[in-house]
């Protein structure tokens, strides 16, 4: 296959149902997510309202499926601005700020998009069959080449190379390099040219963590983790936002979210039960709604985050207490289905301990499930262990209707 030219003007269909198939992200920072979550989530700096994200990134999908230019999307952007009121962004207020400012949102997703599609095509199985090597292959036309990109260029790898995991281009804001495919024979070329092997040094990282020639943020191969769970990403950001924020996000993201919920909480719980011993594992189970998070701060409850976590340490421990005096524990089959038991009950306030507690109905009685609100502690997610300052489930079971529905420890919240 000969080079394909790195272009924006020449938009195809792998690289618009990439950008397409993201979720709009609110975002204070450009680094709010790391690497590849960027596979996943569109988000503008500074861009919080989702009506202003999202006419933002219809921008950019405009500027994407039609090969729009900059001149064209700037004047889309200084557009939108004006229509939301936006201010306070980085870059506003002088010429050279804006077009600084315009030019990094759209020069990045046109080249993560373009750099996405092609990885699509270049990892097709049927194609990695004929050409199964990539080439790195730097622009010669940039202005100020980086000169760790020069020194890449023609470097010819396997496609499964540990190199293409954190140098596949872009490497950095307005790096042009790209990536061409390459036959055994071609390869066998190259061998023989002293071009298949990086230079020494390529994957040692300085003290500043990043790894020579790549720009804080693009050390992965954008597409490569498309088919990796969105709530991965969503639920470490969730952790870091304002709860009213983060609460408005997931309202938007809810619908792309729930099955995936849904299936970690149902694998956190039937782990769990078979093993009945804690291995600190933990699953995002609800995030409480933003009525809910008014309701509690006008009782002066002020949640930190929106986020809601089942820990297998804390489920085990209600699977084992099968009945006290206070009533009988949830069944196994609520615990699996938590996600969505906790979405339609009914969010009530604890006075006595001020935890957030969910009601719903059972036959036997009404199900409870008690949150313990802004609680520190350690939990392992997705096999990271983490210190956490947010809101888990503490314990569940099966209560009388009066001492939940109408008992005067319970406040009633919105919801």
């Amino acid at each position: 296959m000969a080079d394909i030219a790195f272009g924006f003007g020449t938009p195809f269909s792998e690289q618009l149902d990439f950008f397409r198939q993201k979720l709009n992200l609110p975002s204070e920072r450009w680094d709010d997510i790391k690497q590849a979550a960027h596979d996943r989530a569109f988000i503008v700096a500074g861009a919080m309202k989702a009506d202003l994200l999202a006419d933002l990134r219809g921008a950019v999908d405009k500027a994407i499926g039609e090969g729009r230019g900059l001149d064209a999307f700037r004047k889309d952007f200084k557009a939108i601005v004006a229509k939301h009121g936006w201010t306070g962004w980085t870059g506003e207020g002088t010429k050279a700020g804006e077009a600084w400012r315009t030019r990094v949102i759209w020069e990045t997703n046109m080249a993560t998009s373009y750099a996405a599609g092609r990885y699509r095509q270049l990892t097709d199985p049927e194609f990695l069959t004929l050409y199964p090597y990539w080439r790195y292959r730097h622009a010669d036309w940039v202005a100020n080449p980086r000169m760790q990109h020069v020194s890449w260029n023609n470097l010819t790898l396997p496609h499964y190379h540990l190199f293409w995991k954190s140098h596949f281009p872009p490497n950095g804001w307005g790096c042009h390099c790209w990536v061409t495919p390459v036959s055994a024979a071609e390869y066998a070329k190259a061998q023989a040219a002293g071009q298949t092997e990086p230079p020494a040094g390529w994957d040692q990282r300085g003290d500043t963590g990043q790894l020579p020639g790549i720009a804080p943020g693009f050390d992965y191969a954008p597409g490569a983790s498309i088919k990796k769970p969105l709530t991965d990403f969503i639920s470490e950001k969730l952790i870091k936002l304002d709860a009213p924020i983060g609460a408005d996000m997931y309202e938007s993201l809810r619908p792309a979210l729930i099955d995936e919920m849904r299936l970690a909480v149902t694998e956190l719980v039937d782990v769990a039960a078979s093993r009945m011993k804690p291995a600190g594992e933990a699953a995002l189970v609800h995030v409480v709604a933003p009525r809910t998070i008014a309701a509690l701060a006008e009782r002066n409850i002020a949640m930190e985050s929106a986020d809601v976590w089942l820990r297998d340490e804390e489920l085990i421990h209600a699977l084992r207490h099968t009945k006290d005096a206070r009533g009988a524990t949830l069944p196994l089959t609520v615990w699996r289905e938590l996600v969505a038991v906790l979405d339609g009950a009914d969010p009530y306030l604890d006075t006595h301990d001020s935890a957030l507690v969910y009601a719903f109905d059972m036959p036997d009685g009404v199900g409870k499930v008690l949150v313990r609100v802004n609680y520190a502690d350690k939990v392992r997610v997705q096999g990271k262990r983490s210190r956490l300052t947010s809101n888990f489930v503490r314990t569940g079971g099966v209560v009388k209707v009066e001492d939940i529905r109408n008992g005067a420890q319970y406040v009633k919240l919105e919801k």
